[in-house]
């Protein structure tokens, strides 16, 4: 590594706020999270990048163990499906513009429909390195904790835009009307594309809402808070009860 790229990943890792002792091994560590496959380098983010997604997990919920003893265990679940999602990831690497630090191979560079995805990949890859070159996930908390502590106050204080599939089931059982039904179907072959699937959803055979996302569990989740927000503009009998 040259001295350039060592100085620019020293001021990268100072970004995070996090109290990490930097050195060659952390330095080197840091430089293949931000190495994308693309780039045809040996030592890329891939290993790394599995590694970080099993240490967020982990972390998260150490977090959510810690600073929400109260939450029930079904609750807890789906706080941390938020705290560990590509999109929280991707949210993430942009506050740091980790984009910026990337070394992408030609053809991933300028394709605008996966930025959201190379952030995510590389923002995980990141963890998995913090981690192995210190050994603890000490300081991954002192980084994302105030992240994290964000997210977990929107999610808790609207959860129904969180966890809308959830919230929906609930409902439609509550009023003895089933399961809801999702139909999805794929719009775009484009990796990251924000409207790749578009999902439709319905209750007995009535379409409620329709939305898109990056995957077909996005789409879901999307389509389910916007029949869930139409419910609740409904003057219906069956959306007051």
């Amino acid at each position: 590594m040259d001295s350039s790229r060592a100085a620019e990943l020293t001021d990268f890792i100072q970004q995070l706020d996090a109290e990490i002792p930097i050195n060659a091994e952390l330095l080197a560590l840091v430089d293949q999270a931000l190495t994308h496959v693309s780039s045809g380098r040996a030592r890329n983010l891939e290993r790394l990048e599995f590694l970080g997604d099993a240490v967020l997990r982990l972390a998260a919920t150490e977090f959510i163990d810690r600073h929400h003893t109260d939450l029930a265990v079904g609750a807890c679940s789906n706080l941390r499906a938020q705290l560990v999602s590509d999109r929280w990831l991707a949210d993430v690497g942009a506050a740091l513009g980790i984009e910026q630090h990337l070394l992408l191979g030609r053809h991933a560079q300028g394709d605008r429909s996966a930025e959201s995805r190379l952030r995510a990949d590389a923002t995980e890859a990141l963890i998995g390195a913090l981690y192995s070159a210190l050994g603890n996930v000490e300081a991954i908390h002192r980084w994302l904790t105030p992240h994290w502590c964000a997210t977990a106050e929107a999610v808790l204080a609207t959860p129904h835009q969180f966890a809308g599939k959830t919230a929906l089931q609930e409902w439609s059982q509550g009023q003895g009307l089933g399961l809801p039904s999702y139909t999805t179907e794929e719009c775009s072959r484009q990796h990251g594309d924000p409207e790749r699937f578009r999902c439709r959803v319905s209750i007995q055979g009535q379409d409620l809402a329709e939305a898109k996302g990056r995957s077909r569990k996005e789409a879901e989740q999307n389509a389910a808070t916007a029949a869930l927000q139409a419910l609740e503009g409904s003057d219906s009998p069956q959306a007051s009860q």
